[in-house]
Parts: structure tokens; sequence; C-alpha cells
């Protein structure tokens, strides 16, 4: 019998929503009920991924165009797609990922202004125009979301050389634009793209989070 293809997962939000955090608690629930799951992240994901990541995220490249920074933001979603997802499907496999081309439309083609056009063209010519079985965009108050991710990038700063600050410097106006893109997307795609009120705790929001899963695949 032909392996039934795995399940492809996105998490997306502004940083600071709790992404990372229900990801990983979203694994532990897949795996507690026997299947097989890998998590990944954009940018990131891959060898050439993270190095791609140290240049996209770090503050000292706060003169990278808008243009370029696309233009490397689909270099490592090609690879990764090539390298990780869709090998990890084909086996079977769930994959659940920190962030995928919703960001980049609500990032680059919303907060940069590139416009959401050359995002979703980008994406059909380099991914193989892939979708997410499931996108669950995490929703809460915006200041507190910055706050909270610039504190954590000052302590990770501390902790180690790794220097991630570059988007969250950026200005409360262009985090609205970002908001706003993906609040759009939501409302284009609302069967693949559901919201999650992240605004209350961890455990809260984890609840909210499986019994979506759960209803969506048929999971207990």
């Amino acid at each position: 019998m032909p392996r039934q293809r795995g399940k492809f997962i996105t998490f997306e939000g502004l940083d600071g929503v709790g992404k990372s955090t229900q990801l990983q608690s979203l694994a532990q629930w897949l795996r507690d009920r026997g299947l097989d799951v890998i998590t990944t992240r954009e940018p990131g994901g891959t060898s050439l991924g993270e190095k791609l990541r140290s240049v996209l995220l770090s503050s000292r490249t706060a003169g990278l165009s808008p243009l370029a920074e696309l233009a490397l933001m689909f270099a490592d979603r090609a690879q990764h797609i090539d390298e990780q997802i869709l090998p990890a499907l084909q086996r079977g496999q769930w994959v659940l990922c920190d962030r995928f081309t919703d960001s980049s439309e609500a990032y680059q083609g919303c907060g940069r202004e590139l416009g959401k056009e050359a995002v979703l063209q980008l994406h059909k010519v380099l991914c193989h125009d892939l979708k997410p079985d499931l996108t669950i965009l995490m929703v809460a108050d915006l200041d507190r979301n910055l706050s909270r991710a610039r504190k954590r990038n000052r302590e990770q700063s501390k902790l180690s050389a790794e220097d991630e600050n570059r988007f969250e410097q950026e200005s409360r106006a262009f985090h609205q634009r970002v908001l706003k893109g993906f609040l759009a997307i939501a409302v284009r795609e609302p069967e693949r793209m559901v919201q999650i009120d992240a605004r209350d705790s961890a455990t809260v929001v984890q609840g909210r989070i499986s019994k979506l899963v759960s209803e969506r695949f048929g999971l207990s």
C-alpha cells in the first residue's frame, strides 16, 4: 500500500505572540496520539536556511533592501521545501512549521509594502505552490507582542552572540501593516487559515489549538 501523505501545519502571527511555544505543545500532543511529527521553522530548517536566518534577522543587516530581503526569504523557503518539508510529507510525517509564505506576504508584501502579487507569484514559481493543510494564525495585543519579543531578544543576546532583533526594531506602524496583512489572508482563505485568540494563558491557548486540530483531522 502506498504511504499516506503527512499533514502540513503552519503557525503564523506577530513576533512575541507565542507561536514557538504552541507549536512544540501541539507537536507533543500529536506524538501522544501516535503520530510521527517533525518541527521546523522559517527562516531556517536547513543548513543553508540557518545561514540565511543569521543574515535576515540580524540587526547588523538593517540596510538590506526590501527586494533583497524577499529574495533571500524565498531562497530559504525553496531549499526548505525540497530538502525537508516535501520529503517528510511523502514519508507520511506531520510537519509543523513556525512561519511559511504567509509571513512573506504579511512582512514583505504588507510591512515592506511590496504587494502580495510578487509574493504569491514567487511562491508558485519557487515553492511548487505548496499550501499548508492548516494555518494557525495566533492573534493578541500588538503592543504586548512587541514588548515581549524585544525583551526576549535582549535576553537572548546576553546569553549568546545570536542577534535576531532586526524586525523587532521596526516601527509600530510597520507591525500594524504586518498584522493587517495576516488578517487579510485569514479573510481570503478562511478554510486554511484559522485565527486563534492568543491573549489567554498558554494552557488555554493550547486547548483551543488542540481542539481545532482534533476537529479538523478527526483526532481524539
